[in-house]
């Protein structure tokens, strides 16, 4: 019991002392200790069960694309998981060494500051299209989140020098901080702007 104890995220992080401060994230975020967040798809068929999966290893799965700028949307993945968990674990370091701060809480505050908590959709009524505003579900805003910032660092790294891994700790920074420059809190409030003029 006492190993499972001392579990450390990449053996230098510990999880067990971030606190998820929106109550709305609370149950859909997971920090369970893992040293390598990796679960080879346990959860894929369950409902609702990738809010089991490692919010880390969730960031590491959006980061999976491959990445072709004209294909943004296709569904495709890379397939090279280890080269995207050695691309998370980079940025991670670079956070911890610009901050100070434990590396996790500075991704769980950027996916609290980056979840939207309206969206618009559609219902067509009597052949008219109409637009109204909807309240997000938890597990969704989660996702929303991490698919911001990873089309955020896919956009920032695409034909620039500049390694990923360092974009990927930068837009963490700036989302941490709610910087309105960081391109996912910039989509954040562009989605829940279109949808306050839904209302």
């Amino acid at each position: 019991m006492t190993e499972t104890q001392n579990l450390l995220l990449f053996r230098k992080w510990d999880t067990s002392k971030v606190e998820i401060k929106d109550p709305g994230l609370k149950n859909v975020i997971s920090l369970k200790k893992e040293i390598i967040p990796m679960s080879f798809g346990r959860s894929a068929l369950k409902r609702f069960n990738k809010a089991e999966v490692n919010i880390v290893e969730r960031l590491v799965n959006k980061i999976l694309h491959f990445g072709k700028k004209y294909a943004k949307n296709t569904g495709r993945m890379g397939g090279k998981k280890n080269h995207a968990i050695n691309t998370v674990r980079a940025a991670l370091e670079i956070i911890s060494l610009k901050t100070g701060k434990n590396p996790v809480e500075v991704l769980i505050r950027a996916v609290e500051n980056s979840a939207p908590n309206e969206d618009t959709t559609r219902i067509v009524y009597g052949g008219t299209v109409y637009h109204v505003s909807v309240d997000v579900a938890p597990l969704r805003r989660v996702d929303l989140a991490l698919r911001f910032i990873a089309e955020g660092v896919r956009d920032a790294s695409f034909s620039n020098p500049k390694a990923i891994e360092e974009n990927l700790a930068e837009q963490l920074i700036l989302a941490a901080s709610n910087d309105m420059s960081a391109p996912s809190v910039k989509k954040k409030n562009e989605l829940e702007r279109i949808a306050m003029a839904s209302r």
